[in-house]
């Protein structure tokens, strides 16, 4: 028999015999919609087409399975990102230590920086440098979408100019996690808040996306801009207070407008008017709900920066806060706390 590939949960495909296919169909690791290849292929296929013998006869499932990647899983030496490892210190206030092997570069927004050994340095550029060959103004483009989410124009890239393995580190700038995201297990795009970028192997690309819809611009809590990663390496971000991860296999979530951290591609992010009228003004958890539905992931946040500064702010001036995604603001704050 037959090797077979099929991506696994790193960027490396998994070999198998193809007489272990029917276990993996059974156990649910493989699905007939999933992409392999075998030796004699030009491209990656889907099984059922592979060995439609199989697919067949595989298991139904009760809800729906993820939709098929339509990105091709990447083959040794398909990487355009630079390989970075990394360790999470902390808790609450996380630090992420990046290794740089000799030669590899990570990008990070400016003033992130905490600490670095003495071989890696670092150069303020415009642009993330996904595109080496991009000239003066197509920087100017890419830099001038960065102003809408409030960025600064220009990125660190930090590269290890010595012989071995060397350390830099980026501090989370407000109580909350940093989730590290593999861009080539969710077919090489998150969706994010628009502050939520910390740092990546270099050949990640930052961009922007907006919101098609308007009533998510007007009543979403981010408006119309959210930062979009796209890439096959590693990615982070950070988010306030402890972080929540959904899987969506077709249902719809509600969110509190400001608590939606990142998705990935496949999920469908609209708004709807929370409750009724009388909910709406005295409930104090703001106007408008997110509504987030399909296929995909979905990370949450418990204590948005937003939420956390008005609490700050009230304290500090003896003045009422205002609630997220509430066009009354502090109103509803008269009849409760």
């Amino acid at each position: 028999m037959a090797q077979i590939y099929y991506p696994g949960p790193s960027r490396q495909p998994v070999i198998v015999d193809e007489t272990a296919l029917p276990s993996l169909l059974q156990n649910g690791t493989l699905t007939p919609a999933t992409l392999v290849w075998k030796d004699g292929m030009t491209d990656w296929k889907p099984l059922r087409e592979v060995r439609p013998d199989l697919a067949a006869a595989a298991p139904a499932v009760a809800t729906p399975a993820l939709p098929a990647v339509s990105a091709t899983p990447l083959q040794p030496g398909q990487q355009k990102s630079h390989d970075v490892d990394y360790l999470l210190i902390g808790e609450e206030m996380q630090i992420i230590e990046i290794e740089l092997d000799p030669g590899e570069t990570v990008i990070a927004e400016a003033g992130s920086m905490n600490y670095m050994d003495q071989s890696i340095k670092f150069e303020t550029k415009m642009g993330d440098g996904s595109n080496p060959k991009s000239g003066f103004w197509d920087k100017m483009k890419q830099v001038g979408k960065r102003m809408f989410t409030g960025e600064s124009l220009f990125m660190t890239h930090f590269t290890n100019h010595g012989a071995g393995k060397q350390r830099v580190a980026f501090a989370a700038p407000y109580p909350g996690k940093i989730i590290p995201l593999e861009l080539s297990q969710y077919n090489g795009e998150i969706l994010c808040q628009k502050d939520a970028f910390l740092c990546a192997a270099l050949g990640t690309k930052v961009g922007i996306a907006f919101a098609q819809k308007i009533g998510v611009g007007l009543f979403g809590g981010e408006g119309f801009i959210l930062q979009k990663l796209n890439g096959d390496g590693r990615a982070f971000i950070h988010v306030g207070g402890t972080v929540v991860k959904k899987e969506l296999r077709g249902e719809t979530l509600l969110v509190d407008t400001g608590c939606l951290a990142a998705f990935t591609q496949g999920i469908d992010y609209n708004i709807q008017r929370a409750g009724n009228l009388k909910s709406m003004v005295f409930g104090g958890e703001g106007l408008f709900l997110a509504t987030l539905r399909g296929y995909g992931t979905v990370w949450l946040q418990s204590l948005p920066f937003a939420r956390l500064a008005d609490r700050i702010l009230s304290n500090a001036t003896g003045g009422q806060r205002s609630d997220q995604g509430s066009i009354l603001g502090g109103l509803g704050n008269l009849f409760g706390d």
